[in-house]
């Protein structure tokens, strides 16, 4: 039997696990703090649904797990959160908008693997629907910002707006239907560099006026909204793209995020569904090529499912990838788990008093191992120095008879006296009738 794992999948021993745990926790915690209410989607879909036009477009449906059961029902395995989040909104509309949701869960797609993408893997989502302004957008970046800080990473956030590129490649004369290729180029140009791009532009069967408009916007590779204002005149896309990001902008600039913020004119995202502004979140150092976070506004999808008479849905998500995060943490030398046990107690022959304290200490909401392994004093002592915990006791023949043993602070080496009593564990030096 093979026993390797299937091919971008991985197992995270305790360590690494713990890591994971502890980034989980903290974008949990932080999203519960800005409003956002818990949900779970199912992982197994209709296929129908994951590759409707409202989902993420050819370029993913590439990548997406498809099978069927065994009542021969076309299936697939979600590639995001997001489309059966639009699902789940289409089939309650009940729901109270606007409605803030966060939701953590596995995905997978058949991508190329690469470091910090694998093709099982954990995404960790918020979705805001019923906002129109760019309200919702600086929210969800002054929360990621607020996660990362908590998790001690340096990021940048880079933004854009779909509008105004497709209103830009629009007024080069390129036609709609090439559209959607041309920004998959632009999205892929900080990764393959200005020369490749240009090459891919020119398969694209582009006329020659188009092709020289678009490469002379890339040579521009403008860094502020004014360089747009002589385009406002020549579509409407342009002048909505831009108004979107001149109000978000300003609430960069007022939350006083706006330094750690970047404008890219090319970030195109490349999932069809994204109608409005768009950003990605990179590590400030570089030390990873990939984005470890991204999202945006879109419009279509909740709608689009309920079908002709499905109203407006405007939503604006954000999604952080917890591996590649991992990825990017396991880099600094720094970073470790922190213990997953607070005492270790160490019996010598005297198991059932062991039990007993461990009991009590669990009971007052401690994290409690006992040392079943029967190695000496000196080796689980080692033991727990390497494993980080704490404190440690060690309780024997001794101990019981006096009813009392010593807990040493394994960080400072101090030891204190406590008292072993059938109901509680006093600290301190003993008293007359503490005893167990």
């Amino acid at each position: 039997m093979d026993y390797q794992n299937v091919r971008g999948t991985a197992d995270y021993l305790p360590e690494a696990e713990g890591i994971r745990r502890k980034v989980r926790n903290t974008l949990e915690d932080v999203f519960i703090q800005y409003g956002c209410k818990p949900l779970e989607t199912p992982i197994l879909n209709y296929t129908d649904l994951l590759a409707s036009k409202y989902g993420g477009g050819a370029e993913i449906l590439k990548e997406m797990y498809v099978l069927s059961d065994q009542g021969e029902r076309d299936l697939a395995l979600r590639y995001d959160l997001t489309i059966p989040y639009a699902k789940l909104v289409a089939m309650n509309p009940t729901l109270k908008l606007p409605f803030k949701r966060y939701e953590i869960g596995k995905v997978f797609r058949e991508g190329p693997i690469k470091k910090g993408r694998m093709r099982e893997f954990t995404q960790c989502d918020v979705d805001v629907t019923g906002i129109d302004s760019c309200a919702a957008e600086a929210e969800l970046i002054m929360m990621a910002l607020d996660a990362f800080d908590r998790l001690e990473m340096e990021v940048v956030i880079q933004y854009n707006n779909r509008n105004l590129l497709a209103g830009m490649l629009e007024s080069f004369g390129i036609p709609p239907e090439k559209s959607g290729e041309v920004i998959l180029v632009l999205d892929k140009l900080e990764k393959i560099g200005l020369e490749a791009c240009k090459e891919e532009l020119k398969k694209k069967g582009l006329s020659a006026g188009a092709l020289d408009e678009t490469k002379q916007f890339i040579l521009a590779s403008p860094t502020c909204l004014e360089y747009f204002s002589p385009y406002i005149e020549k579509n409407t896309l342009i002048s909505e793209g831009l108004a979107e990001l001149r109000e978000l902008e300003k609430l960069l600039e007022g939350l006083g995020i706006n330094a750690q913020c970047q404008f890219n004119p090319y970030l195109a995202r490349g999932l069809d569904i994204y109608t409005g502004t768009i950003y990605e979140l990179f590590m400030k150092d570089g030390s990873l090529r990939s984005s470890i976070g991204s999202g945006g506004r879109y419009h279509n999808a909740i709608a689009g499912l309920k079908g002709e008479d499905g109203g407006s849905y405007s939503t604006v998500g954000i999604s952080f990838g917890l591996d590649v995060i991992l990825t990017a943490l396991l880099e600094k030398e720094e970073t470790s788990p922190d213990p997953w046990v607070d005492y270790l107690i160490i019996p010598v022959q005297e198991m059932e008093h062991c039990f007993r304290m461990a009991r009590v200490l669990r009971q007052e909401g401690n994290r409690v191992e006992v040392d079943m392994s029967g190695r000496s004093v000196r080796k689980s002592m080692d033991y727990a120095r390497k494993a980080g915990i704490p404190f440690v006791a060690v309780i024997g023949e001794r101990e019981v008879s006096n009813r009392s043993c010593m807990v040493k602070d394994m960080m400072t080496g101090n030891e204190s006296e406590w008292v072993l009593r059938l109901t509680s564990v006093q600290r301190g030096m003993p008293q007359k009738d503490d005893f167990i």
